[in-house]
């Protein structure tokens, strides 16, 4: 255990997480034996698709760039894993590729909101892979300082087997979007884990917008420092044939009077097409009068497409304002099509404006114009790509 995680776990004085979910974390990889598929957090995953980045593939490849567009009043600079303050956010690793990329990543990529700025425009840092022979790894902090406003963007793509941790923190009172772009080429793998940690009357919101790439796996955590934190997990994702994509989410009740909301919406066609999500809150007896719900919804539009989707509560205690999950997975609404074409408008245009509907509401949760235009428009290229043979 390092110093700085050691110190946040005296702060928090909190038990280890006791859940077949969440395993013990660790920094040592001799403590994290290669995944035969068969444990409960690696058995939806397509293991022999990894490229043994769960074994012991080298991950001391370099095709993958950053470049950064910073707001003005945003500070992102790469440093030297040794010379940063990586671990400020109390992450353990808790799986072996999270373990791997923590050893192998020679830098981490720090972005810094000064404390009470208010940032309007989003900082963007666009990572773009440049080949899938040489598995790398990265590492980027995300600071948000007290009282603090801003938006940060990751936006990937081009082609690149990578291994992935990603820390915010949120000081007191800060204000954070954080949104990942997933549209990579199809022949990447991405393996990635974030976890954030909430100040006191903190708002973070996360979103993932998933649409590119061969396999995805995503593992998303937040808790709390304090009271009175706020978090927001948003998700969309379009599967194509033969794509896996993964979500994993995790909000961790670490604090009184905290909020979390769930939401991931995604769909999927063609072949083979398969998308999980395993959603899971856990309310400490700590973590008295807080608010919770999670929710996912699948649209499937073809045949030979597969979602799997798993919503977890665990409740330690019973004073708690409300707490509760969802999840629904099903084909094209009969009745919808049937009202939209009785008016006149032909089936295919039918079958676009419902998965549009499906959508429409997660996208406007979103908050940032620019990407919401580009979810749009990403998702009419996926239906314009296949919706010629869709079934009623």
């Amino acid at each position: 255990m390092t110093a700085s995680t050691q110190t946040v776990a005296e702060a928090l004085e909190l038990s280890p997480v006791e859940s077949h979910l969440h395993p013990e974390g660790s920094f040592d990889l001799a403590d994290h034996e290669v995944p035969t598929g068969r444990e409960e957090i690696w058995r939806f995953t397509p293991l022999a698709r990894l490229r043994d980045l769960h074994k012991d593939a080298p991950l001391d490849g370099t095709g993958v760039t950053v470049e950064v567009d910073a707001a003005p009043g945003v500070t992102a600079v790469s440093v030297p894993a040794s010379e940063s303050v990586r671990g400020l956010s109390g992450y353990v690793p808790v799986d072996r590729v999270s373990a791997r990329a923590w050893q192998a990543a020679q830098s981490v990529f720090e972005v810094t909101i000064p404390a009470d700025a208010e940032i309007e425009e989003p900082t963007t840092l666009r990572l773009n892979g440049g080949g899938v022979e040489n598995a790398a790894a990265g590492h980027l902090l995300v600071r948000a300082g007290r009282f603090s406003r801003a938006v940060v963007i990751v936006d990937y793509s081009g082609s690149a087997t990578w291994a992935e941790n990603i820390e915010i923190v949120l000081e007191d009172g800060a204000q954070l979007t954080f949104v990942t772009v997933q549209d990579w080429n199809d022949d990447s793998v991405h393996v990635v884990t974030q976890h954030a940690r909430v100040g006191r009357d903190a708002t973070f919101k996360h979103v993932a917008v998933s649409l590119g790439g061969d396999v995805l796996r995503a593992s998303t955590s937040a808790d709390y420092i304090g009271t009175g934190g706020s978090v927001e997990m948003l998700g969309v994702y379009f599967a194509d044939a033969g794509q896996h994509m993964e979500h994993r989410l995790f909000a961790d009740h670490t604090a009184p009077r905290t909020k979390s909301d769930v939401l991931y919406k995604g769909a999927l066609q063609g072949q083979d097409a398969h998308t999980v999500w395993i959603g899971n809150v856990l309310i400490r007896k700590e973590a008295e009068g807080i608010e919770t719900f999670e929710q996912n919804d699948n649209l499937v539009l073809t045949d030979g497409a597969k979602a799997d989707s798993v919503p977890n509560l665990e409740i330690e205690t019973g004073d708690i304002e409300g707490a509760g999950h969802a999840s629904t997975t099903g084909r094209f609404d009969d009745q919808h099509l049937f009202y939209l074409q009785s008016r006149g408008i032909p089936a295919d245009e039918a079958r676009r404006l419902v998965v549009h509907g499906f959508f429409n509401d997660i996208i406007r949760r979103i908050g940032v114009p620019a990407l919401q235009e580009r979810l749009t428009a990403s998702i009419e290229d996926e239906l314009a790509e296949h919706v010629g043979r869709l079934e009623l």
